[in-house]
């Protein structure tokens, strides 16, 4: 008639108390105290409550310590995340290899028409061709260039970018490009006169780079117009406004990963 036996079972376990991460502006209650309020922080491993008039106190965060909405909780403080590491690139853009020392420089070569372009190349792919072991050679012009490619003689693990400016139908380079047939080099270029104008010009302060005139020197005429006195001046100033592939056109930034596309992955 009294049912079932109230002593039997496990009716001394207690019932698990939930853990719950804390959020910043979560209302808690302190179950010693009564403090209620929201949480601000934490201070010494303690949570820091503020309650609707501003004032503050440090609770410790003890098991079972803490009112939820009506729930005895353990609060606890939330591991923080991961913070994932940032991907170096390279002033090209590609993805930096950590560790990695500069290779001895192999029998392929990029040649460019003068210092300008080698130095501006080195500004922006310097990092690449280091760990590729690729040398960047100027000419001094490309008048020869014939000549050039069969002093090299190129071969299949001996190959020859070559970076021509101003490589556009019908001008005096396209010509002179057109007279090298050889498979193991490669030559390509941009439209622009000269390296300079592939810089961007509102990189140096320009709206556009000045019109010259036929049968004036490009550089002198920049010059002129720009109010510099003399080139190797507007050089330094063109050079250091490049930090990376984003500084200078896309015609330059195409031709330059062909080539090295070229000279380090032979096939």
């Amino acid at each position: 008639m009294y049912g079932e036996d109230v002593l039997a079972g496990n009716w001394r376990r207690r019932k698990a108390v939930p853990e719950v991460d804390v959020e910043p502006g979560m209302v808690v209650e302190d179950a010693g105290s009564g403090f209620c309020g929201a949480v601000v922080g934490f201070e010494y491993g303690a949570v820091v409550l503020e309650d609707r008039h501003g004032k503050r106190r440090n609770f410790p965060l003890d098991p079972a310590a803490f009112l939820l909405e009506g729930q005895v909780v353990t609060l606890r403080r939330a591991a923080a995340a991961p913070v994932a590491p940032q991907r170096r690139t390279t002033a090209s853009g590609s993805v930096a290899v950590a560790g990695v020392r500069a290779q001895v420089a192999k029998a392929s070569r990029i040649w460019v028409e003068g210092i300008h372009d080698a130095a501006l190349i080195e500004r922006i792919w310097g990092d690449d061709l280091r760990i590729e072991g690729v040398v960047v050679e100027p000419l001094d012009g490309i008048d020869d260039l014939a000549g050039a490619v069969r002093d090299f003689r190129p071969a299949r693990e001996r190959r020859v970018g070559v970076l021509v400016d101003h490589l556009v139908p019908g001008s005096k380079e396209s010509r002179i490009v057109a007279a090298v047939k050889d498979p193991n080099v490669l030559v390509t270029g941009h439209p622009y006169v000269d390296v300079w104008q592939a810089v961007k010009p509102e990189r140096v302060g320009l709206r556009q780079w000045p019109v010259v005139p036929p049968g004036r020197p490009w550089k002198e005429g920049v010059c002129r117009a720009v109010g510099v006195a003399e080139p190797a001046d507007m050089w330094r100033r063109i050079l250091g406004s490049v930090n990376s592939y984003k500084d200078v056109e896309t015609p330059l930034i195409n031709a330059m990963e062909r080539l090295i596309d070229f000279v380090t992955e032979p096939s």
